[in-house]
């Protein structure tokens, strides 16, 4: 059955989701720009917030929701582009930790300068008292049983401030 939009218009999910596909399309253009060309979509699985730095290989292949083989794949791409590197884990030698490199650090500081330019064009276009609330909205919606269970259940931390309107990580 065909969806008819002005029948059936777009559900949370699918609002929730346009515009997170604008806000990564935008980034991996800031990163083309500012010379990160051999970066492609499929990285940002590493590279997305709270990022990689200091973790275990598994542990960012849980919170991508991918296996641990395409996860080190992955890995095994920006090791060899230089933005990252995986070390023995000095707590469990069998393990390995992934550290940026100098470059893989400069990707950070130029992919939260993109958040803080879409989050000023936001403000922009729908006025500082819209973003401020929807900044809010979202880190209620990120504290919710839906997303904390979710959340509980892949085996991902939680990095989003109580709900109680303090501005977080971007």
């Amino acid at each position: 059955m065909l969806v008819d939009p002005i029948e059936d218009p777009p559900l949370m999910g699918a609002l929730l989701r346009m515009p997170v596909d604008a806000w990564r399309q935008r980034m991996l253009d800031d990163l083309h720009a500012a010379g990160f060309t051999d970066l492609v979509p499929a990285h940002s699985a590493v590279l997305r917030y709270p990022g990689p730095q200091g973790r275990r290989p598994s542990d960012v292949a849980a919170e991508a929701g991918m296996s641990r083989q395409a996860m080190n794949y992955l890995l095994g791409e920006l090791e060899e582009m230089g933005y990252l590197q995986r070390r023995v884990d000095p707590d469990d030698k069998r393990a390995r930790r992934i550290e940026f490199t100098d470059r893989g650090n400069a990707v950070r500081r130029v992919m939260r300068q993109s958040v803080a330019n879409i989050e000023a064009d936001l403000e922009r276009d729908l006025g500082a008292d819209v973003v401020a609330q929807l900044r809010r909205s979202l880190i209620a919606l990120n504290g919710s049983a839906f997303v904390r269970d979710y959340r509980k259940q892949t085996g991902q931390p939680s990095v989003i401030p109580e709900a109680s309107g303090s501005e977080g990580e971007r």
